[in-house]
């Protein structure tokens, strides 16, 4: 079961880009809480306490019970400002869990047995299509990843959506289709072609360019032209 993290947070009395500098000068990071049909909950969050739960990765799949007050409020975060030289977290929009609890995130993909793969042990690459999935999933329930086994795949093979065992209540928002997530591709086309030339010219003998070249002091006749007659 996914570990629910509890984070402490006030109200913010009003909004604004003022109120929003005031609470980065006080250390904390402002937020919004928004879904579920409810208005728009504007707070703040401890700067210190978001650094801690950002730096540990996947965020954006974290679920985050934000008390304020007595109240708590089941959260996910879904958009995240950051400080183009510092890199912290400086405003996150966090969207309220309904009761359902199902939720929409992206769970990333990792590829193991890249030995084991004989398209890759040839000089084959792995084309990456998606690095993540995008799945409805309980909240209580998020997968920390997908893994996809390479072993024995050859060149030329694709991976689709419908080779991953999907958990009990996980299934891809593109319902539609079997989407390629990742293949197996050979060399690039240019890299063949300029092998091919390079192994065209050197079979070539080096006899022909002596035939082809005139006589020592005579030239060519010009094109189209006929050579002169010998006198008489």
């Amino acid at each position: 079961m996914t570990e629910i993290i509890e984070i402490k947070a006030t109200a913010r009395p009003r909004a604004g880009k003022g109120a929003a500098r005031q609470a980065r000068r006080e250390g904390n990071v402002p937020a919004v809480i928004y879904g579920e049909n409810e208005p728009a909950e504007i707070i703040a969050i401890n700067g210190n306490d978001l650094w801690k739960q950002f730096i540990k990765g996947h965020f954006t799949s974290t679920v985050l019970d934000i008390a304020v007050g007595e109240r708590k409020v089941r959260v996910i975060p879904r958009d995240i400002q950051v400080d183009p030289v510092k890199d912290h977290p400086i405003h996150v929009d966090f969207l309220r869990i309904g009761k359902d609890g199902i939720i929409r995130v992206a769970v990333p993909v990792r590829f193991t047995n890249h030995a084991l793969s004989p398209g890759l042990k040839r000089g084959g690459v792995l084309n990456i299509v998606a690095h993540d999935i995008e799945v409805f999933c309980p909240y209580d329930r998020i997968p920390d990843h997908f893994e996809i086994d390479l072993e024995g795949l050859e060149i030329g093979r694709s991976i689709h959506v419908s080779s991953i065992a999907l958990p009990d209540n996980v299934r891809p928002v593109i319902g539609n289709r079997d989407f390629t997530i990742a293949t197996i591709a050979g060399a690039k086309k240019e890299d063949e072609e300029a092998a091919g030339a390079g192994g065209a010219e050197a079979a070539a003998p080096a006899g022909d360019a002596k035939a082809a070249a005139p006589a020592k002091g005579g030239a060519a006749p010009a094109a189209g032209k006929a050579a002169p007659a010998a006198k008489k």
